[in-house]
């Protein structure tokens, strides 16, 4: 089979391949934050019906909060999916009923104590499509500026680290920032110009 290479002068197709006929799932299995649930989908090319299991999440937020003299507002945080602290910019979940632009907002205060200019969204990704089905929305908030103290959630224990823009880079070299979604905040940040 030939493949096709697109230019950059070309559109890329929308939708070169059929979906997968969804033909029954499971009830989800709820673990707080997230759920599971089995769906059987039939391959389009081979017919084969297989069980596949996918991840039901809340939609995230990634907050790039930029002060006036251009140094970016992030978090130190422990994660325990790596039992250690990790260098991020403020992010979390979208609430039921909240708009990510609200969410966004919400987070830095809550994270970091501080405010800025009305929340503008400048990229999204899908975090892991194979099994996941939520969203992430990175968010660009200028003029940040501490108002006051950080109100964090009960199981989060998190230190406000202020780093020049133009160190950002040299820290995801060097591995100080390693996480997936961070590192994508800062390509569409840089994207976005």
């Amino acid at each position: 089979m030939k493949k096709k290479v697109a230019t950059l002068n070309e559109t890329l197709p929308t939708k070169a391949l059929p979906d997968w006929p969804t033909l029954g799932s499971g009830e989800p299995h709820d673990f707080n934050v997230f759920s599971v649930q089995r769906v059987d989908r039939r391959s389009p090319r081979t017919g084969r019906v297989g069980s596949y299991r996918v991840i039901h999440a809340p939609d995230w937020v990634n907050v790039v909060a930029l002060t006036s003299d251009r140094n970016l507002v992030l978090v130190e945080q422990y994660r325990h999916g790596l039992d250690r602290v990790t260098l991020e910019v403020p992010g979390g979940m979208v609430d039921p009923g909240e708009s990510s632009a609200d969410a966004a907002a919400r987070e830095l205060a809550e994270e970091t104590g501080y405010v800025g200019s009305a929340p503008e969204p400048i990229g999204l990704v899908h975090p892991n499509p194979a099994i996941q089905t939520n969203r992430c929305t990175s968010w660009l908030i200028e003029d940040a500026r501490h108002e006051h103290e950080p109100r964090p959630d009960e199981g989060e224990h998190i230190q406000v680290v202020e780093v020049p823009l133009r160190d950002i880079e040299e820290h995801v070299r060097r591995g100080a920032i390693t996480h997936s979604l961070v590192i994508c905040a800062f390509y569409w940040l840089r994207l976005h110009g």
